[in-house]
This record gives structure tokens, sequence and C-alpha cells, in this order.
């Protein structure tokens, strides 16, 4: 495994890489990244993850400074895991140089964790449009977890550059929780809780697939109850809990393929989920 901290050690190291899977991460690597890192090993001749915690994609500063961070640990993660290459740039080296137009997002895109966190997907947007620039990998791997990421970056990175953007299953633990970083911040309490939240949102699925007949409206009063009842059960806030299709993320999803999604606050942790 070869630690890389220069751009121009970058450079180096892939310049003949023809089939290079890219994870692009934040570190406090969890087995749902794990299971990207296994992907891009199965389809891919060579592998680099990238560890940067990306400020631009920070609403709050708090946040920013709170995430977890556990370098040593994942180094051992990844080196076991036998990860070609990993990828440690500082903010500088990111940043250096300046962007000539600044990535928007159109009113339609507005939505869910874009609506919530203003400016977070135009940072995420920027960053990954930074390093793909750089890196030139044949696909780059992303979870489902964080699906409306997915979404727009794939749909950004696909009109710039030929990379295939690949979406990998969320990976739960056994009581259903969607692993993310931010389950560190977690204790057992909230872990447990944030598992039956997760139950609670499959029955739910359940309940709408089996009314799909009904028109929009009549969804939004089921998901509008199942809310309310979340937030009084389990004390927590919801910033949104909202059924999108799959296609769009409009919230016309008659006769298409849809998912829930969920935002919500617990012990002052920021956790997302769809189903």
């Amino acid at each position: 495994m070869k630690l890389i901290k220069q751009i121009t050690e970058l450079n180096k190291a892939i310049n003949k890489e023809n089939n290079l899977g890219f994870i692009p991460t934040m570190g406090s690597i969890h087995k749902g990244h794990e299971f990207l890192i296994k992907e891009s090993r199965r389809l891919c001749n060579k592998t680099l993850v990238s560890i940067f915690i990306n400020p631009t994609q920070f609403n709050n500063k708090v946040d920013y400074k709170s995430y977890p961070r556990n370098l040593n640990q994942d180094l051992k993660v990844l080196k076991k895991l036998k990860v070609d290459y990993v990828f440690l740039p500082t903010v500088n080296q990111i940043y250096k140089q300046k962007r000539f137009s600044k990535i928007t997002l159109n009113k339609s895109q507005r939505i869910m964790c874009a609506k919530f966190r203003k400016g977070h997907f135009e940072g995420v947007l920027d960053v990954l449009d930074r390093f793909i620039k750089r890196i030139s990998p044949k696909i780059m791997f992303m979870g489902e977890k964080d699906y409306q990421q997915f979404f727009l970056v794939k749909n950004f990175i696909s009109k710039k550059y030929s990379t295939k953007v690949h979406l990998c299953k969320t990976i739960r633990k056994f009581n259903g929780m969607a692993l993310s970083s931010r389950n560190m911040l977690l204790d057992k309490t909230a872990i447990k809780t944030a598992g039956k939240i997760a139950n609670n949102l499959f029955k739910l699925k359940d309940k709408l697939y089996k009314t799909r007949n009904v028109n929009n409206t009549e969804y939004k009063k089921i998901i509008q109850k199942e809310k309310k009842k979340l937030t009084k059960i389990y004390n927590v806030k919801i910033e949104y809990l909202e059924c999108r299709n799959l296609i769009n993320l409009s919230e016309h999803f008659n006769n298409k393929q849809f998912k829930l999604f969920i935002s919500y606050y617990l012990n002052d942790v920021r956790l997302i989920d769809n189903i």
C-alpha cells in the first residue's frame, strides 16, 4: 500500500493506471467503506482511496470540528484490505487552484439535504470535480446511503468525464441501522434507537407499496403521520421524511421505483438514511 501526500507523487504513481477504482472518503473507515473497496478490487486492476475531510461541504463549523478522525486506525484497515494507493491531501493542495465558475444547484435539486444543508452538495461536487480531474479513475464507487449525493454526483461527473459512478448497496448493522462514520459519535442507547427508527421505515415502505393506487396527497398524509409518531416515540428532531422516485427524485412516484428518505438528529448527531 502506497501512501501519497503530494499531488506530484499522485501523478507519478497513477500516471499509467488505465483501470483505476477510486473511493473518496472522509476517513473513519467502516464496513460500508470496506464494501466499496472490495467492489473496486473486484472490478478494477488497482484501487485508490482518498481520506480528506472536506471543509467546504460542512455548513456547520462545530460539525466539521467534531467529525470523527481516526487516521492511524484507517490506515491499518486499508492495508489489511490490500488497497493499492491512499491519497492524504491537505486543504491547500486541493483548493490551491481557484475555480472560475461557481457550482450551483438548480431549484429542483435544492431538496432534502440540499435544503437543510446550504452549500453542502456544492462543496461535494467541487471537491469531487477536483479529485476526478487529477485522478481520472475508470470507476468511482459511492454508497447508496447517500443516494441524493450519488444522484447529483453522477449527473455532474457524467457530463464532464468518462469516469463511471458506481452505486453500492447500503451496509447495515444487525439492528437495521445504516453504517456511517458519524455513528462513532453515538452511545449504545442512541444506536439502538437508530435501529428501531430504521425498522419503522422498512415497515412504512411496505405500507406504501400496499397503497400504491392512492394519490400523492394520501401518501403524504401517511408519511406525515409516521413522522409525528417517530418524533414522539423516540424524541428525535426530524428534518425531513419524504418519499421520492429514483428517476429524478421528484415526489411523483406512482408506478415508479421509490425510496423513503430521512434526516434526523439523535443526541445532536445528524443522521440520514434511505430505504
